[in-house]
């Protein structure tokens, strides 16, 4: 195994002409070079300098060794640099996948406010619904997964092997028509809607949706179904149905035509972030969590 120390020795050896000088370039005793050089040696398993007298000279082993010196010490050089920059957020990168109303609310102030803080950070987005998303992060194929999971559900995803950033907690609305009939009231029972067209989301937002419902004593009557959020307050807006949103889907769009009502019992989700335990020691990972929590605390 060689070590830098012994090739930074070796190469100073080779400049200078003697042990002695070379002990004076690196700052240490003529007795520590010469050490250093054996240990090199023992090494590589075979002589890299010739001694006849005051004189010494590289073998051929020596010489391909000095050649290469070079290059592998400006490479450890570079590295060294790139890791003190990443670990002083002077560089780095991070991989983040969220979920679309959390990219469109949470994600872009936290953003913003990384660039401000640490402009060297990259940080690169891509949207996938949980539990797709955490299946990216156990894959390694990103650093954050932006994630939630709605209280009570019969079937919540376990994180025990995660470090999870808890960001706040999401509470559904209900969405109808503005002309409707509950469109003025404070708050609206879900039974009260058991006989109106719905439509619904995400495929896991749609099986929460069965679910609250079976719980009120009805089962949804789904006449549409889509995973994009302004198309869910358009048909609404249009009179064809009411929906179930979650409070972050709503501001993350511009709903006309429709009424927003509180819904009785409250249906809640847990929105998270998510790391790897190793990710979570990382200076750029640890930031974005950071300011992800900031942002959560402004929504």
């Amino acid at each position: 195994m060689i070590e830098a120390r012994h090739l930074r020795v070796l190469r100073a050896v080779a400049t200078t002409g003697s042990f002695s000088a070379a002990g004076r370039e690196l700052g240490c005793t003529q007795p520590a070079v010469s050490q250093q050089m054996k240990a090199l040696e023992t090494s590589v398993g075979t002589p890299l300098l010739v001694r006849n007298g005051r004189e010494m000279r590289l073998t051929q082993a020596g010489e391909a060794l000095v050649r290469h010196a070079s290059g592998i010490l400006a490479g450890l050089t570079a590295a060294e640099e790139e890791v003190a920059a990443i670990a002083g957020l002077r560089a780095g990168r991070v991989r983040l996948v969220s979920f679309p109303s959390g990219s469109s609310t949470l994600v872009p102030t936290a953003l913003a406010a990384l660039r401000a803080a640490h402009p060297g950070t990259r940080v690169s987005l891509e949207e996938a619904e949980p539990p797709k998303s955490v299946e990216l992060l156990r894959a390694g194929d990103c650093d954050i997964a932006l994630a939630f999971r709605f209280e009570g559900a019969a079937d919540a995803e376990e994180w025990d092997d995660l470090v999870v950033r808890p960001l706040l907690t999401d509470r559904l609305v209900g969405l109808v028509p503005e002309r409707h009939r509950l469109a003025g009231a404070e708050s609206v029972a879900l039974g009260e809607l058991a006989d109106e067209p719905w439509i619904a989301g995400c495929p896991r937002c749609r099986g929460q949706l069965v679910q609250a419902c079976e719980s009120a004593g009805f089962t949804p009557r789904i006449d549409f179904a889509t995973d994009d959020y302004p198309a869910v307050v358009g048909l609404v807006g249009a009179g064809l149905g009411v929906a179930v949103l979650p409070r972050l889907a709503v501001e993350s769009v511009r709903p006309r035509g429709v009424r927003a009502v509180v819904l009785e019992p409250a249906v809640r989700r847990e929105i998270v972030a998510l790391t790897l335990p190793d990710l979570a020691q990382v200076p750029a990972v640890a930031a974005t969590l950071d300011q992800l929590g900031r942002a959560a605390r402004r929504a």
